[in-house]
């Protein structure tokens, strides 16, 4: 997340992904806020990889791990091996189908895992 603010405002992180302010202000301060897109590679226990994409990171992964997705449902624990970050949503989304096409996993197997 990328944000420009005034000098006399500052943020810190509470969580990975959760932002709060130190000083009270209001939403009309931000010059810029881009929210971001992750596409994210999981190592299933049967050592098995799965790809998908979400807005939220740790809330999905959270949702895999206690089992509230069927497709990894029964592959659990799962391991976060590694994300990539855009600022487009759709270009997340285009990036995670090419990530399950045949080429993709190549490209998945020889640089990401």
């Amino acid at each position: 997340v990328r944000i420009e603010l005034p000098t006399s405002k500052m943020l810190y992180l509470k969580s990975f992904f959760e932002l709060r302010w130190i000083q009270s202000t209001t939403i009309s301060d931000y010059k810029t806020f881009q929210i971001m897109h992750y596409v994210y590679i999981l190592k299933c226990a049967d050592s098995t990889y799965y790809t998908g994409c979400t807005g939220k990171l740790d809330e999905r992964i959270d949702k895999h791990n206690l089992g509230y997705v069927a497709s990894t449902k029964n592959k659990r624990p799962l391991k976060l091996v590694t994300y990539i970050a855009f600022t487009d949503k759709y270009k997340a989304y285009q990036f995670e189908k090419y990530l399950k096409s045949g080429s993709g996993i190549a490209f998945r197997n020889k640089r990401f895992v």
